[in-house]
């Protein structure tokens, strides 16, 4: 496949797609209510867009995208009316099966994990090759090479149940989802905040000792009446 066929592999409007920046306020309808920018129009391809922008778009694709943790989202219903989106991670967030956009790195795998994103590493069920279409891209150019990611001397571990606890933050279930249609993610690193640092308020009321008990002073004297 040379540079012109790899380029042409993708529609025009994804790598366009990927590099914008969503949910800020539309310099057009600075004072509406609806100003955030979370809808984008495929045949345009002129950047994010608010629900009043696309009274000029209509009889146009377009798709919205969505937030979960801080990351930008798509529901596969949308999306994959436009592309395909093989090999790529699913997950169910509100009930609503999505896909990330760009990359999320995970600094470490956890225990058990037996397959990872070919890109950035990320845990990923067995089925799976990619955590986002970003990485998708990436991972499917002719350039790219897959690093080694285990040791030869070291043994795999074995692969996790199929039914696990899924976890959640802020109402948002996450959950890997396969054509299996089982779900499972103690794969992927808890979302909940992590608890918060201890203090030396708290740590001395954790660590302070009773004292040693005192008889009262009357208690063992006769009270005359």
């Amino acid at each position: 496949m040379g540079p012109d066929e790899e380029e042409n592999r993708w529609p025009p409007w994804l790598k366009a797609l990927l590099k914008e920046q969503f949910f800020v306020q539309c310099k057009y309808h600075a004072d509406s209510h609806k100003s955030e920018c979370n809808m984008y129009c495929l045949d345009c391809v002129n950047g994010p867009l608010c629900s009043l922008c696309l009274s000029h778009h209509k009889d146009h694709r377009a798709i919205q995208i969505r937030r979960s943790s801080y990351h930008d989202v798509i529901r596969v219903s949308e999306i994959q009316k436009y592309l395909d989106i093989g090999s790529v991670q699913t997950y169910i967030i509100n009930s609503a099966k999505v896909v990330f956009l760009n990359e999320r790195p995970q600094p470490r795998p956890g225990k058990g994990v037996t397959n990872t994103c070919d890109v950035c590493d990320r845990s990923l069920l067995d089925s799976f090759r990619f955590c986002s279409l970003g990485c998708k891209i990436v991972g499917s150019s002719m350039n790219f090479r897959k690093h080694k990611k285990h040791s030869p001397d070291r043994k795999r571990a074995a692969p996790l149940p199929p039914t696990m606890a899924t976890s959640e933050e802020s109402g948002d279930s996450y959950s890997g989802s396969s054509s299996h249609g089982w779900k499972a993610t103690k794969l992927f690193p808890s979302f909940s905040p992590s608890t918060p640092p201890r203090t030396s308020a708290n740590y001395r009321s954790t660590k302070r000792r009773k004292g040693i008990p005192h008889r009262a002073p009357m208690g063992g004297l006769p009270i005359e009446i």
